[in-house]
């Protein structure tokens, strides 16, 4: 089994693909990656936290440290570079069952399922 981006969707920017930045080169929002087998119904959430190296220089204090667990750093915002690095990403996430899969992808985003135990 494989993944599969469906959609990009984020509840801070209203039109992804048309976005502008105030600040090209400093900027952070949430980044919610729709993800599900491929060629089957159904998606998942993987939340990343889409920023610049600017904005993490800015929003770190000298005393302060940043797990950079769940983060997409990029120069400059770019939405066809944004979903082609997630595809490729997504091209070594598989295995036998979606359980498997999910656990891979979740290392680019937090799932919205990580840690659930049934």
């Amino acid at each position: 089994m494989n993944a599969e981006l469906k959609r990009l969707h984020s509840p801070d920017i209203y039109d992804l693909e048309n976005y502008k930045p105030e600040s090209p080169a400093n900027f952070s929002f949430l980044l919610q990656a729709m993800i599900g087998p491929v060629g089957e119904d159904g998606e998942e959430s993987f939340d990343i936290e889409v920023c610049t190296p600017k904005w993490i220089e800015e929003n770190c204090a000298q005393d302060v440290v940043i797990i950079g667990s769940h983060y997409l750093i990029v120069r400059e915002y770019n939405y066809k570079k944004i979903i082609e690095s997630i595809r490729i990403f997504l091209l070594g996430c598989s295995g036998e069952d979606w359980g498997e899969v999910a656990r891979k992808v979740s290392r680019l985003g937090l799932w919205e399922f990580e840690g659930y135990e049934s």
